[in-house]
């Protein structure tokens, strides 16, 4: 077995199997682009995994029966096929990352660019988010942990195959051994930790050693395997045919075909990110897969369906159009800080078409094919490490801050600390602390004439810097405020564990110490309007009958699309790098402003006391950004959370409580 070898066989070409990838980047594209259309999208995934599985695994057995694998062939092979699209994906990353992104999401950025590069992509994103999380939309390089999963398989599987053949083991002992043991880990582990199983090598690499049974079998029992199939033809023609013809195998072939592809299509509707994935559930795609590889060119599914053009010519261009698609979805979604219209989606999905057809055509083909096959190994190799190298060095530079100016520098650096600011696990409570937790809020001093209670969600507990500011001196002042839970007796909030009973809680503190202001706020956006309205309403008028009159309503703050560092940056990118404003309508979410009309009415009709932030923050111009040239004049430190320098600017814009 020559290093050095130059005659590594390859099995026979078959366009029905480029049509099938064709179905695998399809689904993938259109579950990234329209979640809602195929759910079970991103099972195309799978669907490449079982035919790289089979024909990486074709390669190897039929080589080492023949004794004609070369370990520097097939791996020299892997990087003329993969190397020149990655690379050329990874610079047009690289560049639009420096030209839109704040520096800690061009950190990271830089992070998954040496990760993709040096193909530990799954590795790195393990750590980070889950594949069906939200915040995933936002990583241009999500979609390499699947390349990482790859390469990783073409690296071991080679190895422990050759290590195994010089040995004389049984290969498909050796296959099914490992396959095994990868599953057993896939269930242990995905039930326990689910990120874990779905990015693990050791528990996705299965599904490509499931295309490897395949691949023994058409390698070492090809007649073993035409004598079966002809028997069960033999007999499906019998069962089927009222005067049964030659079974020649078509029957058997189309009968699997059409099997396989009843259960790619079953699995692309029926499963979706909801489910403990993987676990068992890529057996449906997987076995999909395999019948219609093993149905071959006899089935008229593979024949006329998966063979023809189009199908054959988006499976040649499959693989660059998986590396280009979510880029350029994910970009336009953080420069739009929103889902991009769906028009624009389909644009960008032309782009990425034209832009797979050219990569193929002017770089991939080239690369793979012609002479000098050492040297464009060696420069392939050099690029995709000046690539690592590149990427690491803007993780190392924290995204390279010093391309802005000053003030873009102070605002993309801006660190709130509003667990301090709002009395964070004592008197504002996290998401799963019940009303016992206010126990150690700090009694207010009882040296004041007056009471005053804030009374909230967290919308409630970010005015507390700015009260306690203007009114600490006059009020003895109680915050009774928690994550997710607006201030309405009996109102259930279900994503808000414990909402009834701390609301229950402060309405008994309330009849017990009878306060002389009453302050009621909330994000109000975001709740059942239905169930709130009522409640909220009837909050107030007991709060009457216990004789408490001063009673305020404070409205919706100013909503922002993302967080107001990441507009303020995206509107000086966008706006040539002239400006950050002091105020903008640029990004703001106007579903707050919709809701003031709602809430001042509530407040008038009950005659209580109401004030709006958006007729002190906001004008026709748009709603004040910052107060300063400062990291920590910003109004927000989120999308609608006031900072402290917020919150006093903002109560000391209100009239009196």
């Amino acid at each position: 077995m020559s290093a050095q070898a130059p005659h590594l066989s390859h099995p026979k070409y078959r366009p029905d199997i480029d049509g099938l990838r064709a179905i695998a980047v399809l689904s993938v594209v259109v579950y990234h682009a329209f979640p809602k259309r195929l759910e079970g999208g991103f099972l195309g995934v799978d669907v490449f995994f079982v035919i790289s599985g089979f024909l990486i695994s074709t390669i190897l057995f039929e080589n080492l029966n023949k004794g004609t694998f070369s370990f520097w062939e097939f791996y020299a092979r892997r990087i003329r096929r993969i190397f020149p699209a990655l690379f050329l994906v990874l610079v047009a990353c690289g560049i639009a990352g420096w030209l839109v992104l704040l520096p800690e999401d061009f950190k990271l950025l830089g992070l998954h660019i040496a990760g993709g590069a040096g193909f530990v992509s799954n590795f790195v994103l393990w750590k980070e988010t889950g594949y069906f999380d939200s915040a995933a939309d936002t990583k241009p390089l999500l979609h390499l942990w699947s390349l990482g999963i790859e390469e990783q398989f073409y690296i071991v599987w080679p190895l422990l195959l050759w290590f195994a053949w010089r040995k004389n083991f049984n290969l498909l002992f050796v296959a099914v051994l490992a396959c095994g043991v990868s599953f057993a880990l896939n269930l242990l582990k995905v039930d326990n930790n689910a990120v874990a199983a779905f990015y693990s090598p050791q528990t996705r690499i299965w599904e490509l050693l499931c295309g490897s049974f395949l691949a023994w079998s058409v390698t070492f029992k090809k007649d073993a395997v035409a004598r079966l199939l002809g028997t069960v033809d033999s007999f499906v023609v019998r069962a089927v045919y009222r005067t049964p013809g030659h079974a020649d195998g078509t029957t058997t072939a189309n009968g699997m075909a059409i099997v396989g592809i009843l259960l790619l299509a079953y699995g692309f509707r029926k499963i979706d990110g909801s489910l403990q994935f993987p676990g068992a559930w890529p057996l449906i795609p997987i076995v999909g897969t395999l019948l219609l590889l093993g149905a071959g060119q006899r089935a008229w599914i593979n024949r006329v369906l998966l063979s023809n053009k189009l199908a054959v010519w988006i499976g040649l261009i499959s693989y660059p159009l998986y590396l280009w698609h979510w880029p350029l979805l994910s970009f336009a979604r953080l420069i739009e800080n929103e889902t991009p219209h769906k028009y624009i989606r389909l644009g960008l999905l032309a782009v990425a078409v034209l832009l797979s057809l050219l990569t193929y055509r002017l770089l991939e083909r080239p690369i793979r094919t012609g002479s000098h096959g050492k040297t464009k190994v060696l420069i392939l190799v050099l690029l995709i490490s000046a690539c690592a190298g590149a990427g690491f060095v803007v993780f190392s530079k924290d995204g390279v801050p010093s391309r802005y100016p000053a003030i873009v520098q102070a605002l993309t650096k801006f660190d709130f600390d509003y667990k301090s600011a709002y009395r964070e696990g004592t008197c504002f409570l996290r998401p799963k602390q019940d009303a016992k937790a206010f126990a150690s809020c700090p009694t207010p001093p009882a040296n004041r004439s007056k009471t005053l209670l804030l009374w909230g969600d967290s919308h409630a507990a970010h005015l507390y810097p700015g009260i306690n500011k203007r009114y600490g001196d006059d009020y003895a002042i109680t915050q009774r405020t928690a994550s997710s839970c607006p201030p309405a007796i009996g109102l259930d909030v279900e994503a808000r564990p414990h909402c009834l009973e701390i609301n229950s809680e402060v309405f008994k503190l309330v009849t017990a110490q009878r306060p002389d202001k009453v302050v009621l706020a909330g994000a109000w956006v975001g709740y059942d309007l239905d169930k709130l309205v009522g409640r909220l309403q009837n909050t107030i008028r007991q709060l009457k009958s216990l004789g408490i009159s001063d009673i305020t309503l404070v409205g919706p703050v100013p909503l922002w699309k993302d967080s107001l560092s990441k507009q303020l940056f995206n509107y000086f990118n966008e706006h040539g790098k002239k400006e950050v404003p002091y105020r903008m309508k640029y990004g703001l979410n106007l579903d707050f402003h919709k809701l003031d009309p709602l809430f001042r009415d509530i407040a008038e009709t009950l005659k209580t006391k109401y004030l709006s932030p958006y007729d002190y923050l906001c004008d026709d111009e748009g709603c004040i950004t910052r107060l300063g040239e400062t990291s920590d004049s910003l109004m927000v430190w989120d999308n609608a959370h006031l900072t402290s320098r917020g919150s006093e600017y903002l109560i000391q814009k209100f009239p009196s409580f």
